[in-house]
């Protein structure tokens, strides 16, 4: 239960928290057909009663989905970890050394050869030499792809590639504590991209924060995204709340200048040690400047990142931010949080590219409707199957799960499976698709949309992003 304070302006005034540990079948029955939605253990809400049957019945399948992935999550771990170490099995032997010479090769999943499940997906490593800072957001719209694409690995791999393939600086990758859910759910990587910058040469500097977004069997990252939980904060607008648990909510529902004492917490919460050192690494040399970004729910993070800066005016860290760049990103909060968004990253000159493939399902997710009152801000740049830009205010996707819209998706998807034999000849060799995501791309005719998500598709669409997409701000397509 929140513990509402009128003296403290960054507690919510409204708020709709989901209690799946409370699920019991009489009690979703309950909430199902009664608009007394604060009897129910099951729900929390600043709003008692819920005439819209809807709606409640999105409350209804959230709460299970949020009991199913609790309750499947070890399951999912270790299938996970099974097709993982499968992959990497296979990518170590080759067929002479495993089928003639019986040498086998184990895996070590700390290990900087070691790839992810995404990584399988895309093994392309390397940034495309011929951009520089000089290239503008289209270059730092590229390294933040491939910073959120490598931020799915282990820290040993990222290293490695960070400071052998890119020669940049490795400076971290920590996992923060999630206070709703008493465990680690959260990662963020944290790197450099100048090796030789310091205070005394006046050199600038780039510091990227990419948050990782959506592991496939990571249960509590779906629980993330799947929790339509909101707060809403005075003066600011509703924001998801699972969103905001991720990346450090306190208890109390508030955003403190700084984290509570909680002896129960055994890592750091994301927003705060984010925060601090950024400013540790602005105070070490004044040029420093620094990227957000994130892939799905890394994408969410990092613009909420951005909004917490905003609620704690921290106009001096606001002032260094490059850009935040997010890619098949989710929606965070309500038009009312849009709104005030717009109007302070305009005031602190903060430039916000939102990515959207084609009919990737995620930035369409809470669903844009008058039951769920989620909806997107910024600058959205939509590619379509052929990779042509098109810069909008936002998608029109009134119709996006109607049957009409999922056959147009499945006909997609089908172009896209007959586009990965040919788009070596179409596109050049770097970018070839391997059988995993050929897999992928059938998956996508069964399930619409969910083959668009990967990173390759964000990875292609980028590197071939026209420079001029970045000067346009609306509603113009690109060819």
């Amino acid at each position: 239960m929140i513990n509402n304070n009128d003296d403290d302006e960054e507690f919510p005034r409204g708020y709709l928290i989901l209690q799946p540990e409370e699920l019991r079948p009489l009690e979703l029955l309950r909430l199902l057909f009664s608009g007394d939605i604060e009897k129910p253990r099951l729900v929390d809400s600043s709003e008692t009663k819920e005439p819209s049957f809807r709606r409640r019945w999105l409350i209804f399948v959230s709460l299970v989905l949020l009991k199913l992935l609790r309750f499947f999550s070890e399951i999912l771990a270790l299938l996970g970890s099974a097709l993982e170490f499968s992959l990497n099995f296979l990518s170590d032997n080759s067929f002479s050394g495993f089928f003639l010479r019986g040498q086998v090769v184990l895996p070590k999943p700390t290990s900087e050869n070691y790839q992810s499940f995404i990584g399988h997906l895309d093994r392309r490593i390397s940034l495309d030499k011929t951009m520089n800072r000089q290239d503008g957001d289209r270059y730092y719209a590229v390294l933040s792809i491939m910073a959120s694409k490598i931020a799915y690995e282990n820290s040993a791999r990222i290293e490695y590639v960070i400071e052998n393939h890119w020669n940049m600086s490795y400076l971290g990758l920590v996992d923060y504590w999630n206070e709703y859910q008493q465990k680690e759910t959260t990662q963020a990587l944290i790197m450099s991209t100048d090796k030789t910058a310091t205070p005394s040469n006046g050199q600038e500097t780039t510091a990227v924060v990419a948050f990782r977004g959506t592991e496939p069997f990571n249960s509590e990252d779906w629980c993330s995204d799947f929790d339509i939980t909101w707060y809403e904060l005075p003066n600011i607008g509703r924001i998801h709340g699972g969103f905001m648990k991720a990346l450090g909510l306190q208890n109390n529902c508030s955003w403190p200048k700084e984290p509570l004492p909680n002896p129960n917490r055994l890592s750091p919460l994301a927003y705060y040690s984010i925060r601090d050192s950024l400013k540790t690494l602005m105070a070490q040399n004044e040029n420093t400047k620094f990227v957000l970004t994130g892939h799905s729910l890394g994408g969410a993070l990092a613009i909420l990142f951005t909004a917490v800066l905003v609620i704690h005016d921290e106009t001096e860290l606001l002032g260094r931010i490059q850009g935040v760049y997010t890619f098949g990103q989710p929606r965070v909060g309500d038009s009312k949080f849009g709104v005030f968004m717009e109007k302070k990253l305009e005031q602190y000159d903060v430039k916000y590219y939102r990515f959207v493939y084609n009919n990737d399902i995620v930035p369409r997710l809470p669903y844009d409707d008058k039951d769920l009152m989620f909806k997107h801000f910024g600058t959205c740049i939509y590619y379509d199957r052929h990779y042509q830009a098109k810069v909008l205010r936002e998608l029109s996707d009134e119709n996006f799960f109607s049957l009409r819209w999922i056959v147009k998706m499945m006909h997609s998807a089908i172009l896209e499976l007959i586009r990965s034999f040919t788009i070596v000849t179409e596109k050049g060799s770097e970018f070839r698709e391997g059988w995993l995501l050929k897999g992928g791309r059938v998956l996508g005719i069964m399930v619409p949309g969910i083959s668009n998500h990967t990173p390759q598709d964000y990875v292609n669409a980028t590197l071939l992003t026209p420079p001029c997409v970045f000067q346009i701000h609306r509603d113009v397509s690109i060819t």
